[in-house]
């Protein structure tokens, strides 16, 4: 049995933090000293070697606990799984630190395919596993949605560089993408909300929109597709629920197709590019 301070030592974790674990359920010490210190055997070691490799593969502590709490939990699965995981991390910072040397040397290289999204596509996955009447409802079908991961699979190389541009890395934009997977009910929900729609016009907005997204190659700013955004106005001016309907409403449903997930749903739905023409035929216009 160790002290707290002696596994504090052995493995570079801090007594305040093992303090913490033990605060918020993740990690009891194995069992108390008659004065109320913690102890610690090779079983609860175990355990938090777990946690570490979990920490290492950037899942936070909520997270943790839950995986570690559930009945099917498999140790040795669980092994078998952080290894492959972490052999994706390492050849990915291999190919981090190939790009970083050549770029040492002077070359130009604008090569996005180090910046792999390993752990975007994994987050799909993991969210196709555990949300399946979600995913039916707002994409139509599991298959429709297992396209969108492979489409993503395909397009890693300018995906990734979207996700540099926007939000600086891709563990950046892979964490935004997480949460917004998390709350995915939520924000589809906002969504509709903002469109303040009636159960029963929603049918009609969605064939509009499928008018409208029809053929991805027209002009977004030719007669016939601005006939149609000019039908879609009017048809949501006399649906709304309010009345206030002016051009900072319309700014806020041309952002909402700028959203990660509501552009991926969009695209998923209508076709690659989708939510971009809806966002150039509304911006023509409000600003022709």
């Amino acid at each position: 049995m160790l002290t707290t301070s002696q596994v504090a030592d052995i493995t570079g974790i801090s007594t305040r933090t093992l303090q913490y674990y033990d605060e918020i359920n993740l990690l009891k010490p194995s069992a108390l000293t008659p004065s109320g210190y913690r102890l610690y055997n090779d079983e609860t070691l175990q355990e938090l070697q777990q946690i570490l490799f979990f920490k290492e593969l950037g899942f936070k502590l909520k997270e943790i606990k839950e995986i570690l709490q559930k009945p099917e939990y498999d140790r040795i699965q669980s092994f078998k799984k952080q290894k492959e995981l972490l052999l994706l991390k390492r050849n990915r910072i291999d190919r981090l630190v190939e790009l970083l040397s050549r770029l040492e040397k002077g070359e130009k290289c604008m090569s996005f395919k180090e910046f792999d999204l390993s752990g975007y596509i994994e987050a799909l996955e993991s969210f196709k596993n555990s949300n399946e009447e979600e995913i039916i409802k707002h994409w139509g079908s599991i298959d429709n949605f297992n396209l969108f991961i492979q489409k993503a699979k395909e397009d890693e190389s300018n995906i990734a560089q979207l996700a540099i541009q926007q939000y600086g890395s891709v563990e950046k934009y892979t964490e935004a993408m997480k949460y917004n997977m998390e709350h995915f009910s939520q924000v589809m929900e906002q969504e509709l909300a903002q469109a303040g729609m009636k159960e029963e016009l929603l049918q009609k907005n969605q064939d509009l929109y499928a008018a409208l997204t029809m053929d991805l190659d027209k002009d977004a700013a030719s007669e016939e597709i601005q006939n149609i955004v000019r039908e879609i106005v009017t048809f949501t001016q006399e649906s709304l629920l309010t009345s206030e309907v002016g051009e900072e409403y319309w700014n806020i449903i041309i952002q909402s197709y700028r959203n990660d997930i509501s552009k991926a749903v969009t695209d998923t739905k209508y076709g690659k590019g989708a939510a971009d023409f809806i966002v150039k035929a509304f911006r023509y216009y409000f600003h022709q």
